[in-house]
């Protein structure tokens, strides 16, 4: 498995940015995928998830009506539109399915993340 984002850069509060993720060895229309993000000095959390069943969409209070995830089935990628951005937003942002790929029954996979810097 590969995850790599990107799209990431720095905006000034109420800009956007919209981040992409290529997988390789996941097939992101077969399985719950998630954008997650991890602020300095805190856990990684799990922002927005797209799913393949019923409720296709769940997103972290904080970013419903902000933030729209989505695939793009031919190739295989996640995106995630990120608007009226907020310093709060800022961190590394990651893609993975949902749970996370893990290599072993310790360890979980994280591929390449994306910063994102908002600044007031």
């Amino acid at each position: 498995v590969q995850l790599q984002a990107s799209g990431g850069g720095s905006v000034q509060a109420g800009g956007s940015l919209r981040l992409s993720c290529a997988a390789s060895g996941i097939l992101v229309n077969f399985n719950d995928m998630g954008w997650y993000r991890q602020a300095p000095g805190k856990p990684r959390e799990l922002v927005a998830a797209l799913t393949t069943g019923g409720n296709p969409t769940n997103y972290l209070d904080s970013v419903k009506g902000r933030f729209t995830i989505s695939r793009d089935d031919a190739k295989n990628m996640l995106n995630l539109q990120m608007n009226s951005l907020k310093p709060d937003d800022a961190g590394v942002y990651y893609c993975n399915s949902v749970p996370v790929v893990r290599l072993s029954s310790r360890d979980e996979y994280w591929g390449q993340g994306t910063l994102v810097t908002v600044s007031s």
